[in-house]
């Protein structure tokens, strides 16, 4: 539950990879790689072998790369890339596929928010048509200097390290500089709990993503570009174990991805009020604050009580003997006991003082 929804109504978070997920080809193919003179095929192969013969991260090269290529022909600036992602292009459906589902979620009184795990370029991202859907883009990023262009990265999020989002939607914690990430969260202190998550991705990039939320509870969903058809990598992560769905890259009303995403979200919206129930329980044991002493002698009183044998009493008042020291409430419940079993009366009197009001 979100603490700060004034209705009390459950989230539901859709995370999406974005290239060759929500847009049919990688951002910096779309413009930016062109203009710096290389064709993508060849971009790629030069950043990935950089990569490979200096055993570096693939995105922070390919970070360098754009910078490196981009020296006497353009500048690297937030407004610049920004340029460069109101040039992409997106799969069918997409630009109205967001205000639709949030729709729908309300009339299934949950509330839908939508987020970006990419390896591609937040500030591209953040110059497309739907940037403003997204409660929050979590993706590389350059540090800009005094002038506005970029001289180092800020950010990079590989396929292994987007899995830290996750946590931080589940949390709440969003900010990526906020280290309450790793404080330790009671399930009912989940702002959104795994198995509200809804994970969207292409391929093998998005595997610990796709694993993380299947084992905890949440929806892992493959697409593939309806174009080309091509079910290659959908079915690899398919019998992998990593997905239980699949579906072409079409957003349209009505299409198989749009049935399947609303389907569960009535799943949740159904069973709500008993997970609900479930936290309720989960909060109350949590609260427990009791010794191991004080609950093993509650289970001893509780068992004393049910008891239906001499020497399973016998059994129980000798455990019971073993401790030396009760509170005042647990000797009145045994004291109790005693008043209605004159076998438990004539073994225990001669061990355990019963205040007054307890005694025959």
């Amino acid at each position: 539950m979100d603490k700060d929804n004034d209705h009390k109504q459950p989230i539901i978070a859709i995370c999406y990879d974005f290239d060759k997920t929500l847009s049919p080809d990688d951002m910096q193919a779309q413009g930016f790689i062109q203009s710096v003179g290389f064709d993508a095929e060849e971009f790629w192969k030069k950043s990935n072998t950089l990569a490979k013969n200096n055993n570096m991260d693939q995105n922070l090269a390919y970070m360098y790369e754009m910078s490196k290529e981009s020296i006497g022909k353009l500048y690297i600036t937030k407004e610049h890339l920004g340029e460069y992602g109101a040039k992409i292009k997106f799969f069918p459906g997409v630009e109205n596929w967001f205000d639709r589902l949030d729709a729908y979620g309300k009339k299934r009184n949950v509330v839908i928010e939508h987020y970006v795990i990419s390896s591609g370029l937040k500030e591209m991202i953040e110059g497309t048509a739907i940037a403003d859907k997204f409660k929050r883009i979590y993706a590389c990023s350059f540090y800009y200097g005094e002038h506005g262009n970029a001289i180092w990265p800020a950010q990079s999020v590989n396929y292994t390290n987007k899995t830290q989002f996750l946590f931080r939607i589940e949390k709440g914690v969003l900010d990526v500089y906020d280290q309450r990430v790793n404080d330790h969260f009671q399930p009912s202190e989940m702002r959104i709990p795994f198995s509200n998550i809804i994970y969207i991705g292409d391929s093998d990039t998005d595997v610990p993503c796709m694993k993380l939320v299947n084992e905890y509870g949440g929806y892992s969903i493959g697409v593939y570009n309806p174009d080309t058809c091509d079910k290659t990598k959908v079915f690899k992560i398919y019998k992998d174990g990593r997905i239980k769905l699949f579906a072409p890259a079409n957003y349209t009303d009505g299409s198989e991805i749009d049935t399947m995403v609303k389907s569960i979200i009535n799943k949740i919206s159904a069973s709500e009020p008993i997970d609900n129930c479930y936290l309720k329980c989960h909060d109350e044991v949590a609260r427990d604050n009791r010794t191991s002493e004080e609950i093993e002698q509650d289970n001893l009183i509780s068992n004393l009580e049910e008891s239906d044998s001499f020497a399973r009493t016998h059994e129980i008042i000798k455990k019971c003997l073993g401790y030396k020291t009760w509170s005042q409430e647990r000797t009145c419940r045994l004291c109790n006991i005693a008043k209605d079993n004159s076998q438990v009366f004539s073994i225990i009197g001669d061990y355990v003082t019963c205040p007054q009001k307890s005694t025959r």
